[in-house]
């Protein structure tokens, strides 16, 4: 398959390529060996991601004062 790289560096892939990933927007771009390399990337919003974190700080019984001197601690000067 062939795609061409436009004035604009835009380059738009072949329909049976982008068949193949019909629930990505994002892919990782890279150079490997010469060669464009692109990889599905999933975005996650930052709320999900907040939300897990959370959980995970419920479950290990991690309160907002252990936060706070655990900043306090990476922040002292050495």
């Amino acid at each position: 398959m062939l795609a061409k790289k436009t004035s604009k560096n835009q380059i738009t892939l072949p329909q049976g390529i982008a068949n193949a990933f019909p629930d990505t927007e994002y892919f990782d771009v890279s150079i490997k060996d010469n060669g464009i390399v692109l990889m599905p990337v999933k975005i996650t919003p930052a709320v999900s991601v907040l939300e897990s974190v959370r959980e995970k700080m419920r479950k290990l019984g991690t309160t907002g004062k252990d936060v706070k001197e655990a900043i306090r601690w990476a922040r002292r000067k050495r």
